[in-house]
């Protein structure tokens, strides 16, 4: 990413920075009402490592484009934002985002922790598919 960023021309790079503060501003703006935001960190379940391409309603997509989309506004205007993995017994986790005020960091912690403790948000350590490094007694 700081590749394709480097690579963008410099009118591109301007009228991004620009936009910012507008974006920003109504982004800000939501907390009005709402203490936190939950959406989600990507539109579909993670692809298999490696994987160039999938398919998002029937129509093929670039993973690398795609998998971003949801997370780079939010990046990208600076809020707060912890992604968590939502548990789902058997099957691959989806990401789900906390996203706080600015300068709230706390709330989005404190979000997780609560969703972590009733088991909606949960890692799994993935089975170990090799044997372990065995050292030999010296």
């Amino acid at each position: 990413r700081l590749l394709a960023g480097a690579l963008l021309p410099d009118g591109v790079a301007q009228a991004a920075r620009r936009y910012r503060p507008a974006f920003r501003d109504a982004a800000r703006r939501v907390f009005e009402d709402f203490d936190l935001l939950l959406a989600p960190v990507t539109p579909c379940p993670a692809p298999p490592i490696g994987q160039a391409t999938m398919e998002l309603d029937g129509v093929p997509v670039s993973v690398r484009k795609t998998l971003g989309a949801y997370t780079q506004p939010i990046s990208y205007v600076g809020l707060p934002v912890i992604a968590a993995p939502v548990n789902r017994p058997g099957k691959s986790p989806i990401g789900v985002q906390l996203i706080a005020p600015a300068w709230r960091e706390d709330l989005a912690f404190a979000a997780a922790l609560r969703l972590e403790r009733a088991g909606v948000i949960a890692a799994h350590r993935p089975p170990v598919h090799w044997p372990p490094i065995r050292r030999d007694p010296a």
